[in-house]
C-alpha cells in the first residue's frame, strides 16, 4: 500500500474509522477518500456503486456499521441486521466490480459462539450458538466474513476480515443507553461524581470477563495488516475448504490477549474519574457472554502486538470525554 494509493475509509467518523484515518495520515497517506453518511448512503446499492465507479479506490477499510451496546442491540434488532447486511453487501460487491486491490472488513468478537473455549480462535467461528442479545449484529458480521471468503474463492479478490475485541477511545459514543460498556461507565461515574451520588449501579453481576483495546492500537493493527507484503497478506486469506479440506476463513483477531472482569473495569474507571462512592451491581440485568478473550496468535505471528495499557487508555479517553462534557 504505497503512500500515493487511493484509500477509501468507509465509516471515517466512527470510533474505528476515525482511528484508521488518524493512523493513515500519520504515516503520510495523502489520498484518502472520505464520505459522511449524508454524502453517501451505503445502504443504497446504486449510490454505492456510483461512488466506486467515480472514485476508483485501490484499498478499502470497511469500518462503516450500525453499532451499539446491549440495550441498542436488544431494542433495535431489525435495524442492526438490515443496515449492516446492506452496508457490507454493497461495499464488498462494488469493491469487486471496481477492481479494489485489497479490502479489510471490520467486524467484532461477538461473531464467536457464546460458550466457545477461551481464548477465542479464528477456527471457532460457526462452532456453536451465539449470544442472543447481539445475535442479529453478529450474524450480519459473519455474513460479511463469508462474503469476503466467497469473493476470494470465486473472483480471486484479496479481502480480509479483522475482528477487533471491545474498543474504546477518541470519538467514542457516549449515549446514555446506546453506548458500549466503557463509554457508558465513564459517563455514569463522571455524572455521579458531579452530582455527589453515594452509589453507582452497574448492570449485571460484574463477573463476566472482557478484553478491551484502545482504538488507536486497533487502527495501527489494521494498517499494519494492509501494508503487509503480498506473501504475508495472502497467507491470512484462508483457503478453499472444498480443496484444502480445512476450515480456514480469511479472518484475523485483533486484541490485547488480556481481559478483566466488569467489576475490575468499573473499579478502574471509578479511580480514573475520581469517583469515591460505592459500586453496586444489578443482577436482574443481563450479563451477556460470560467471557470473550481473543486468541491473537495469528496477529502476533505476523509481527504486531498492542502497546496501550488499559489504565493509560482509560485516562486518555476520560480526558477527551470530560473536555467535551464541560
Amino acid at each position: 500500500m504505497q503512500p500515493a494509493a487511493r484509500i477509501y475509509v468507509a465509516g471515517h467518523r466512527g470510533l474505528v474509522g476515525s482511528a484508521i484515518v488518524r493512523r493513515l495520515q500519520a504515516l503520510g497517506y495523502g489520498k484518502l477518500i472520505l464520505r459522511t453518511r449524508a454524502e453517501l448512503d451505503l445502504t443504497d446499492a446504486r449510490a454505492t456503486q456510483a461512488f466506486f465507479d467515480a472514485e476508483r479506490p485501490e484499498y478499502v477499510f470497511l469500518a462503516a456499521a450500525k453499532v451499539g451496546g446491549i440495550v441498542a442491540n436488544s431494542s433495535l434488532p431489525a435495524e442492526f441486521i438490515h443496515d449492516n447486511l446492506a452496508i457490507q453487501t454493497h461495499v464488498i460487491h462494488s469493491a469487486w466490480r471496481s477492481g479494489v486491490r485489497r479490502l479489510l472488513f471490520l467486524g467484532s468478537s461477538c461473531i464467536y459462539p457464546r460458550l466457545a473455549p477461551q481464548p477465542l480462535r479464528e477456527c471457532d467461528l460457526l462452532t456453536g450458538p451465539l449470544e442472543p442479545t447481539n445475535r442479529p449484529y453478529a450474524l450480519a458480521k459473519i455474513a460479511g466474513i463469508e462474503m469476503c471468503w466467497s469473493y476470494n474463492r470465486q473472483y480471486g479478490t484479496k479481502y480480509l476480515a479483522a475482528m477487533p475485541t471491545n474498543l474504546y477511545g477518541p470519538g467514542d459514543n457516549y449515549h446514555p443507553t446506546h453506548s458500549h460498556v466503557i463509554p457508558a461507565l465513564l459517563r455514569k461515574f463522571h455524572e455521579a461524581k458531579l452530582r455527589g451520588q453515594d452509589t453507582v449501579f452497574v448492570w449485571g453481576t460484574g463477573t463476566p470477563r472482557r478484553e478491551f483495546m484502545y482504538s488507536d492500537d486497533m487502527a495501527d493493527a489494521c494498517v499494519f495488516l494492509m501494508r503487509l507484503p503480498d506473501e504475508g497478506f495472502d497467507s491470512l486469506l484462508g483457503s478453499d475448504e472444498s480443496v484444502s479440506g480445512r476450515f480456514e476463513p480469511p479472518l484475523v483477531n485483533i486484541g490485547t490477549g488480556q481481559d478483566v472482569t466488569i467489576a475490575e473495569l468499573a473499579a478502574l474507571i471509578a479511580s480514573v474519574v475520581g469517583y469515591a462512592g460505592r459500586i453496586e451491581y444489578d443482577p436482574s440485568k443481563p450479563d451477556g457472554t460470560p467471557r470473550k478473550l481473543l486468541d491473537v496468535g495469528r496477529l502476533a505471528a505476523a509481527g504486531w502486538q498492542a502497546q496501550t495499557a488499559l489504565a493509560d487508555g482509560l485516562r486518555s479517553a476520560y480526558v477527551e470525554f470530560a473536555a467535551g462534557a464541560d
